[in-house]
């Protein structure tokens, strides 16, 4: 039975596809993975929710001697703005402005009662600035009263241009503990669909070389028919299940205000996310499929993988480990252009708000000038391969033409 009779080219890919997606999703294995995943993304956000939830919620405000006569005015205007405030008699400014830097507090009013300064370590909190922008606002009115001839329009404006003075005494941090949670949990999600899709990729390859089932299969379609629709059908089921996970994290996110919209956009993040897994699993799922044809044991599959993994593992590492702490570090920058890299560091840095649009497009194109050659290369590998049974094929022979 000729293939070119029976079935086109797209009619063998689709039907493979098919078979593979229909014994996925009857896989009690499978589902249960997806179970788990998307259980565990809802149970983070909960435990993250009541993490960030709990503790003390009264800000601490230090004054010393000299400006004791405001911790009444501060609390009792913290109490009337919704923000509750405690305030802690210090020595002096220097046991206040140690207290800020370790964070004992979250401001230091020095100065006089007449003209304070609010020292701070990094910036201040909103509830503290609306509370001192309040007070301030309220001593330019007293003293705009007191001089004589006072004008009503000119007390208007020192009220509305009157704010708090500001010294800080820290480096400013760039460092958003979302942004961090964002970019690991993107990177930790994409290294494990691909990788997991890779590797039932390779076994289902072997599996069928040790039952003898792919000679049956070759009767009817081409190697490479076979090996794209494998590809195409775990790749299919492998998205939804990524979708799937990505959705609940999103939703569980944006339910329990996990994070500042107006900072980190979670919907761009997410498609991000589904477009580079796409990619990589192409990319790894085709070296996987034509190294699995190498061997005839599942046993020795990790062997024959193991190159493929290394290079997941390495940007995968740099994306989880250097990524969300620095995301512009050249290491990080240069990889995330680098094809089979970019799937695992560019999704990190777009979550992580460090990477341009532009960037993420060169990457992607870059990564997918580079999938042709990975299909002519996985094809010839499988072609020669997949029908080859007993000891280990060896890569240069797999390259050469049948």
């Amino acid at each position: 039975m000729s293939t070119g009779t029976t079935l086109t080219s797209w009619g063998a890919i689709r039907l493979v596809a098919g078979r593979e997606i229909m014994t996925r999703l009857h896989s009690r294995s499978f589902v249960w993975l997806t179970v788990i995943l998307v259980a565990a993304v809802v149970l983070g956000g909960v435990v993250l929710n009541a993490a960030s939830s709990s503790g003390p919620t009264a800000e601490r405000v230090g004054v010393t001697p000299q400006t004791a006569a405001l911790a009444e005015p501060i609390t009792a205007t913290g109490s009337t703005l919704g923000t509750e405030v405690e305030t802690v008699d210090v020595a002096d400014d220097a046991a206040g402005e140690a207290q800020v830097r370790d964070g004992d507090l979250a401001a230091l009013v020095t100065g006089t009662a007449d003209d304070p300064t609010v020292v701070v370590d990094t910036e201040l909190s909103p509830g503290l600035t609306a509370v001192f922008t309040t007070l301030a606002q309220q001593t330019a009115l007293s003293d705009a009263v007191a001089d004589l001839g006072g004008d009503p329009a000119q007390v208007a404006g020192d009220i509305a241009t009157a704010e708090p003075t500001v010294r800080t005494i820290g480096e400013p941090s760039e460092f958003d503990p979302a942004r961090y949670i964002t970019g690991l949990v993107t990177g930790i999600l994409l290294f494990m669909a691909i990788m997991i899709s890779g590797q039932l990729i390779a076994q289902g390859v072997v599996e069928e070389k040790t039952s003898r089932v792919v000679e049956l299969l070759l009767s009817t379609v081409r190697p490479w028919q076979l090996m794209a629709g494998k590809v195409l059908g775990i790749g299919l089921v492998g998205l939804g299940q990524v979708a799937l996970v990505v959705v609940a994290g999103v939703g569980t996110a944006l339910g329990l205000g996990l994070v500042d919209t107006s900072t980190i956009d979670l919907g761009t993040a997410a498609v991000w996310a589904l477009v580079w897994f796409v990619v990589g699993f192409v990319s790894y799922a085709l070296l996987m499929a034509g190294l699995g044809a190498l061997v005839s044991r599942q046993e020795d599959v990790g062997a024959v993988t193991t190159p493929v993994t290394f290079l997941m593992v390495v940007p995968y590492i740099v994306g989880v480990s250097v990524a969300p702490w620095a995301p512009d570090n050249p290491l990080v920058v240069w990889l995330s252009y680098v094809p089979l890299c970019s799937p695992l560091l560019m999704p990190v840095r777009i979550a992580l708000g460090s990477a341009e649009t532009w960037e993420a497009l060169l990457a992607l194109g870059l990564s997918v000038a580079v999938v042709p050659v990975l299909v002519w290369l996985a094809a010839k590998i499988y072609s020669n391969a997949v029908l080859r049974t007993g000891a280990r094929v060896r890569l240069k022979d797999a390259l050469r033409a049948a």
